[in-house]
């Protein structure tokens, strides 16, 4: 058995924010409150520059240190990327991919979060593979067959044993940093068909304990809400994870929602 979602999952995606000291900070506070985080898989998610320094700081903590993105090759000349092996030695346990900021703005596509979760999991990376869709897919009720392509050609030549180490995050694009956020029924109808289909692939028993967090607009005001639906394992945080008091109270609403499931 690889990853269980016996406790709940928060990861703090910073995107492109914090300097290098302003990184270290961050963690530095947290770190001082990670005491409470008993009960919560906890993973920051810097920028490239800062994650060596964040990972020194974080030191034996809890916390874990996370990427943005990496690379399907090894190394080569692809200047500007960043390789699997790369992101080991800065400290990495886990990477974002195919997150929708990457598919809208550096033409991402199905095609290459394949490979790109392929590579992580070569080098011992846990990728989170992020899936959603657009507003415009909602509105015209496409919004399970959009997830189930994105599943479909994802992870397309993953095995069992691999998917095992796989986490999904469901984004719906349209509440991707607008401020709106799917209601707690609107994610779980996804969520639940997101297992589902997981279970179709690779059998019940790995589809009941895989990891499937919910990413847009999350606040302290709305976590409790939204993981306490039955098949909403945690959460990929944006812009509440930049402040170290609001993305503690999200992991302590976490914890106290998992509790009352």
């Amino acid at each position: 058995m690889g990853l269980t979602n016996e406790k709940s999952f928060i990861a703090g995606n910073w995107k492109m924010f914090k300097t290098i000291p302003e990184a270290v900070e961050l963690v530095e506070a947290l770190k001082a409150k990670s005491d409470e985080f008993e009960g919560a898989e906890v993973v920051v998610i810097p920028p490239y520059p800062a994650l060596h320094a964040v990972s020194e700081a974080l030191g034996s903590s809890s916390i874990q240190t996370g990427a943005q993105n990496l690379f399907w090759e090894t190394q080569g000349a692809f200047t500007g990327e960043v390789s699997g092996p790369m992101l080991k030695a800065a400290g990495c346990r886990y990477v974002v991919i195919g997150h929708s900021e990457r598919r809208r703005y550096f033409g991402e596509n199905d095609s290459t979060v394949n490979k790109k979760i392929k590579a992580a999991l070569e080098h011992g990376l846990v990728p989170i593979m992020c899936i959603g869709e657009t507003k415009e897919e909602r509105e015209k009720d496409k919004t399970i067959q959009k997830v189930e392509t994105q599943i479909l050609r994802g992870l397309d030549g993953v095995g069992t044993d691999e998917f095992s180490g796989i986490i999904l995050a469901y984004e719906p694009i349209w509440a991707i940093g607008t401020g709106l956020t799917a209601t707690p029924e609107q994610a779980q109808e996804v969520h639940a068909f997101i297992r589902n289909k997981l279970s179709d692939i690779y059998g019940q028993e790995t589809a009941t304990y895989a990891i499937i967090l919910y990413g847009g607009s999350v606040k302290p005001g709305n976590t409790f809400s939204l993981l306490k639906e039955k098949d909403i394992n945690g959460a990929l945080v944006g812009g509440a994870s930049l402040e170290a008091g609001s993305f503690s109270e999200i992991v302590k609403e976490s914890i106290k929602a998992y509790r009352e499931k």
